[in-house]
């Protein structure tokens, strides 16, 4: 019998569990640097070497002090029983890590850097040379062309390149599910539009906000309602 195909997108909720400091919340990292500074293309115009120093912070605390949690391990072990694909809002690699083999990024890696001069040179930092600066970037990192390199982020004022391919997996998925999000970041606020009529759809965050009436809300954190959903779709 063919797997159910299960998209979930998930945002900051699933790895703050986890320890990620997100960028809204109080103690977030919005709160210690002006987010147009470090988020987008324009303040990446004016100080390169900030956010340099910014990305790379971000990534030696991912690397040193932050592991995959439950919710995490469970979406990966999910696979056993559906064709799982997730579309992340998060720049980490926590699906990953926990075991998920189809993870779509929509913001970007943290742990890859890109050329500036050709954007589809792509590379994956390595995680096991972080006492080699393997994981700190700076103005003055090279590709192996030696073209200057930046994050593998998508900025505030940049296009998303993933957004097409996620709202085709959207409209194809059986059941949609959103988990630790405040739905206002566009464009993945609207992948819920794509969904196709009479899609399940379910909402997992302990502080949900207002969605439609068609949509099953769990109004708890990741870590217990990624179980529950579990559970449910079993049925």
């Amino acid at each position: 019998m063919e797997m159910r195909r299960i998209v979930v997108s998930t945002g900051a909720g699933v790895s703050a569990e986890s320890g990620m400091p997100t960028y809204r919340d109080a103690g977030g990292l919005w709160e210690n640097y002006p987010v147009m500074e470090v988020a987008s293309h324009t303040g990446f115009l004016k100080n390169r070497e900030l956010i340099h120093e910014f990305y790379s912070n971000m990534r030696t605390n991912l690397v040193n002090n932050i592991k995959p949690n439950a919710a995490h391990i469970a979406l990966a072990q999910m696979e056993q029983d559906f064709d799982m694909q997730i579309i992340t809002q998060n720049v980490d690699d926590l699906h990953e890590r926990a075991g998920s083999s189809r993870v779509l990024h929509l913001q970007g890696e943290l742990m890859k850097m890109r050329s500036e001069t050709h954007p589809e040179r792509i590379y994956t930092l390595p995680c096991d040379q972080l006492t080699d600066r393997g994981l700190i970037t700076s103005v003055n990192t090279r590709d192996p062309y030696g073209d200057p390199v930046r994050p593998h982020i998508v900025f505030f004022e940049e296009a998303v390149p993933n957004f097409e391919p996620a709202c085709r997996m959207v409209m194809d998925a059986d059941v949609l599910v959103i988990i630790g999000t405040s739905l206002v970041v566009y464009p993945a606020a609207s992948l819920i539009q794509y969904a196709r009529e009479n899609t399940p759809i379910y909402y997992i965050d302990p502080r949900p906000v207002h969605v439609p009436s068609f949509v099953n809300v769990i109004a708890k954190p990741a870590t217990e309602g990624v179980q529950e959903l579990w559970q449910i779709l079993k049925k």
